[in-house]
């Protein structure tokens, strides 16, 4: 089940920590790189951060998240974060068709995500994302910068 998080709630907050962390543990290990600034997020982060929160509830938990901000024009994907207990379960999929279906539905997409993180590139890809730049975050670490065209009509 998808719902809305209010994450200005500091349990809410708790919850997504618990979640994110470890996803991003994972990442981590996956680009090379442990110094990504969601692993330095506390409750009080979260709870001041202006981001809209969409979270996947399985087994009355929550398994994966996605946070989003907009403006008139435009949403930037901040967070897709799954916990690792529930990976390869489709649940990144279904949080993102829920954006692109709803709040991002006419606007323009951008996300960004490391550059050696192939299953988020796939996923990225998969929903229409074109590979825009790298960037280099630190000496050697890159991330990789996806937008969606606002032209371009959402397929599940």
């Amino acid at each position: 089940m998808i719902i809305v998080l209010n994450n200005k709630d500091t349990k809410t907050a708790n919850d997504i920590l618990e979640v994110q962390l470890p996803a991003y543990r994972v990442e981590a290990e996956i680009i090379g790189f442990d110094d990504i600034p969601p692993l330095r997020d506390t409750v009080q982060s979260i709870v001041d951060c202006d981001e809209h929160f969409v979270a996947y509830v399985l087994d009355e938990a929550v398994a994966g998240f996605i946070s989003y901000e907009q403006d008139d024009n435009d949403i930037h994907i901040c967070r897709l974060v799954v916990h690792p207990n529930y990976f390869r379960k489709g649940i990144a999929k279904q949080l993102l068709a829920h954006v692109l279906r709803g709040p991002a539905e006419g606007k323009k997409i951008v996300v960004h995500t490391g550059a050696k993180n192939v299953p988020a590139i796939r996923l990225y890809v998969s929903y229409g994302f074109e590979e825009m730049e790298h960037i280099e975050v630190a000496p050697e670490v890159y991330i990789t910068r996806f937008e969606r065209p606002t032209s371009r009509n959402f397929v599940d």
